[in-house]
């Protein structure tokens, strides 16, 4: 998402809905990383919040969000089920926290990752 979303009078920056996504994406078990294994264990390493990558947010005309979220899944881990979680959790946290329907949350599972 690359401009300013506008919601009920009130301006939400560019990144804001993304650090959301990450951020709800994370907190689902099952899900490893959000992004590719080597960016986001890398950048995590480095930045104070979560990392937006492997999230895509568009806006469709009737102010819904369309919402991609590429994604690396635990081994072991009911792939149909973490992405039903994953979409419940991202759909959830943008309604309550900032007042926006998501039409579509799409997952992709780029990746399976093994426990230490």
């Amino acid at each position: 998402m690359s401009n300013e979303l506008s919601v009920e009078g009130m301006s939400i920056a560019p990144g804001v809905v993304e650090t959301i996504i990450s951020i709800a994406a994370n907190e689902v078990d099952g899900v490893a990383s959000v992004g590719s294994f080597a960016t986001s264990s890398i950048r995590s390493m480095l930045a104070a919040k979560p990392s937006a990558a492997g999230i895509e947010v568009v806006v469709d005309d009737d102010g819904r969000l369309r919402i991609t979220i590429h994604v690396e899944v635990y081994y072991g881990f009911v792939l149909p089920e973490v992405a039903a979680n994953l979409r419940q959790s991202v759909a959830d946290a943008l309604l309550v926290q900032v007042g926006l329907e998501a039409a579509s949350v799409d997952i992709f599972v780029d990746g399976l990752q093994f426990a230490a």
